[in-house]
């Protein structure tokens, strides 16, 4: 079956992220690369914000073992995106982010996609149970949850 764009109701957390000039490709769009870096950009940032992720010492960090993309329509400096983000699966050590990317006010996405952490032990790289902390803060972005209860 053949992705559609989502509306914005789909996603319940937003972050709007000014493009740069050199975002831009040669042919005068957003280059496909730039995307995932939107992606990584609204997840770490609302990590952070929440208190739960530490990219310079915590003890438990998430490595991206999976990531994918759909385009839809061109992005371009200088559209204001607003990334809006959801929790697909809260797994024991992994969490499937899902990112919708949407031309300022637009209702449907530009883009969207998903990248997949798995939380592992800083030190020695191997997969941990994901902290409460983290799942306390990821659990209202999470849809599975959000529409079973």
């Amino acid at each position: 079956m053949k992705p559609q764009a989502e509306p914005r109701s789909a996603y319940r957390h937003f972050l709007p992220i000014t493009t740069r000039w050199m975002d831009n490709d040669v042919y005068g769009h957003v280059n496909n690369v730039v995307y995932y870096s939107y992606f990584d950009t609204v997840v770490n940032r609302y990590l952070i914000e929440q208190g739960v992720l530490d990219p310079a010492a915590g003890e438990t960090i998430g490595l991206v073992i999976e990531t994918q993309c759909n385009y839809f329509d061109s992005l371009s400096f200088p559209d204001t995106v607003v990334a809006g983000l959801r929790v697909a699966r809260l797994g024991n050590t992994s969490v499937r982010y899902e990112v919708g990317l949407f031309r300022g006010e637009a209702e449907t996405a530009a883009a969207q996609g998903h990248f997949v952490h798995v939380y592992v032990d800083r030190a020695s790289r191997r997969p941990v149970p994901l902290p409460e902390a983290l799942r306390r803060v990821l659990s209202p972005l999470a849809v599975e949850l959000a529409e079973s209860a």
